[in-house]
Protein backbone atom coordinates (compact mmCIF):
# COMPACT_ATOMS: atom_id res chain seq x y z
CA UNK A 1 0.00 0.00 0.00
CA UNK A 2 1.07 3.41 -0.48
CA UNK A 3 -0.03 5.24 2.35
CA UNK A 4 2.41 6.99 4.54
CA UNK A 5 1.80 6.62 8.54
CA UNK A 6 3.93 7.97 11.22
CA UNK A 7 4.09 6.44 14.47
CA UNK A 8 4.90 8.42 17.48
CA UNK A 9 5.25 6.88 20.77
CA UNK A 10 8.53 7.12 23.45
CA UNK A 11 8.06 3.27 24.20
CA UNK A 12 10.11 1.61 20.95
CA UNK A 13 8.69 -1.70 22.10
CA UNK A 14 4.68 -0.34 21.43
CA UNK A 15 5.85 1.00 17.94
CA UNK A 16 7.50 -1.83 16.62
CA UNK A 17 4.39 -3.75 17.63
CA UNK A 18 2.22 -1.72 15.55
CA UNK A 19 4.93 -1.39 12.51
CA UNK A 20 5.15 -5.42 12.29
CA UNK A 21 1.21 -5.32 12.15
CA UNK A 22 1.31 -2.83 9.65
CA UNK A 23 4.12 -4.48 7.27
CA UNK A 24 1.89 -7.86 7.52
CA UNK A 25 -0.71 -5.73 6.38
CA UNK A 26 1.07 -4.74 3.17
CA UNK A 27 1.54 -1.25 4.54
CA UNK A 28 5.62 -0.23 3.96
CA UNK A 29 6.20 3.87 4.37
CA UNK A 30 6.38 4.03 7.95
CA UNK A 31 8.51 6.37 10.11
CA UNK A 32 8.42 6.46 13.48
CA UNK A 33 9.45 9.23 15.49
CA UNK A 34 10.07 8.43 19.61
CA UNK A 35 9.69 12.79 20.57
CA UNK A 36 7.24 15.58 19.79
CA UNK A 37 9.78 17.46 18.81
CA UNK A 38 11.17 14.79 16.04
CA UNK A 39 7.00 13.47 14.88
CA UNK A 40 6.95 17.30 13.79
CA UNK A 41 10.06 17.51 11.63
CA UNK A 42 9.23 13.80 10.57
CA UNK A 43 5.63 15.12 9.67
CA UNK A 44 6.72 18.16 7.78
CA UNK A 45 9.24 16.00 5.66
CA UNK A 46 7.31 13.18 5.35
CA UNK A 47 3.58 14.11 5.19
CA UNK A 48 1.96 11.13 6.18
CA UNK A 49 -1.71 9.99 5.81
CA UNK A 50 -1.98 9.04 9.18
CA UNK A 51 -0.24 9.74 12.54
CA UNK A 52 -0.28 7.93 15.22
CA UNK A 53 0.43 9.66 18.32
CA UNK A 54 1.12 9.16 21.83
CA UNK A 55 -0.55 12.02 24.08
CA UNK A 56 2.42 11.68 27.00
CA UNK A 57 5.78 12.28 25.20
CA UNK A 58 8.66 13.41 26.89
CA UNK A 59 9.44 16.87 25.46
CA UNK A 60 6.31 18.09 23.62
CA UNK A 61 2.83 16.30 24.64
CA UNK A 62 0.98 15.15 21.83
CA UNK A 63 -1.62 17.22 22.31
CA UNK A 64 0.14 19.97 21.31
CA UNK A 65 2.03 18.13 18.61
CA UNK A 66 -1.66 17.48 17.62
CA UNK A 67 -2.04 21.48 17.30
CA UNK A 68 1.11 22.08 15.56
CA UNK A 69 0.72 19.58 12.69
CA UNK A 70 -3.22 21.48 12.19
CA UNK A 71 -0.98 24.05 11.12
CA UNK A 72 0.21 22.80 7.97
CA UNK A 73 -1.49 19.30 7.42
CA UNK A 74 -4.99 17.50 7.41
CA UNK A 75 -3.85 14.17 7.46
CA UNK A 76 -5.39 11.44 10.19
CA UNK A 77 -4.46 11.95 13.81
CA UNK A 78 -4.93 8.98 15.95
CA UNK A 79 -4.18 9.27 19.99
CA UNK A 80 -2.84 6.40 21.62
CA UNK A 81 -3.61 7.36 25.76
CA UNK A 82 -3.26 5.71 28.98
CA UNK A 83 -5.64 8.01 29.86
CA UNK A 84 -9.30 6.97 29.22
CA UNK A 85 -11.47 9.16 31.16
CA UNK A 86 -13.94 10.87 29.26
CA UNK A 87 -12.50 14.46 29.49
CA UNK A 88 -8.69 13.23 28.04
CA UNK A 89 -10.65 12.15 25.01
CA UNK A 90 -12.52 15.47 24.22
CA UNK A 91 -9.05 17.26 24.42
CA UNK A 92 -7.70 14.74 22.26
CA UNK A 93 -10.87 15.06 19.83
CA UNK A 94 -11.22 18.76 19.76
CA UNK A 95 -7.32 19.72 19.14
CA UNK A 96 -7.66 17.94 16.09
CA UNK A 97 -7.82 14.37 17.01
CA UNK A 98 -9.66 11.81 14.52
CA UNK A 99 -9.73 8.80 16.82
CA UNK A 100 -8.56 8.49 20.36
CA UNK A 101 -7.72 4.84 21.89
CA UNK A 102 -6.68 3.84 24.94
CA UNK A 103 -3.93 1.17 26.43
CA UNK A 104 -3.72 -1.20 26.44
CA UNK A 105 -4.78 -2.14 23.18
CA UNK A 106 -4.99 -4.29 20.22
CA UNK A 107 -2.50 -3.44 17.32
CA UNK A 108 -4.79 -5.31 15.30
CA UNK A 109 -7.13 -2.85 16.67
CA UNK A 110 -4.82 0.13 15.63
CA UNK A 111 -4.19 -0.99 12.34
CA UNK A 112 -8.37 -1.02 11.41
CA UNK A 113 -8.75 2.03 12.87
CA UNK A 114 -5.94 3.21 10.27
CA UNK A 115 -7.53 1.71 7.54
CA UNK A 116 -10.72 2.69 8.69
CA UNK A 117 -9.35 7.02 8.17
CA UNK A 118 -7.41 6.18 4.78
CA UNK A 119 -11.05 4.93 3.57
CA UNK A 120 -12.60 7.93 4.51
CA UNK A 121 -9.82 9.99 3.16
CA UNK A 122 -9.93 8.00 -0.47
CA UNK A 123 -13.75 8.25 -0.20
CA UNK A 124 -13.89 12.15 0.18
CA UNK A 125 -10.83 12.26 -3.06
CA UNK A 126 -12.88 10.93 -4.92
CA UNK A 127 -16.36 13.07 -4.15
CA UNK A 128 -14.00 16.08 -4.44
CA UNK A 129 -12.51 15.40 -8.03
CA UNK A 130 -16.03 13.24 -9.46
Amino acid sequence: MNSKILLVDDEKDIIDLIQEVLLQDGFHAIQKAYTGLDALQICREFQPDVVVLYIMLPDLGGLEVCKKIREFSYCSILFLSSKNDDIDKILGLSCGGDDYITKPFSPREVVFRIKAQLRRQQYQATLGSG
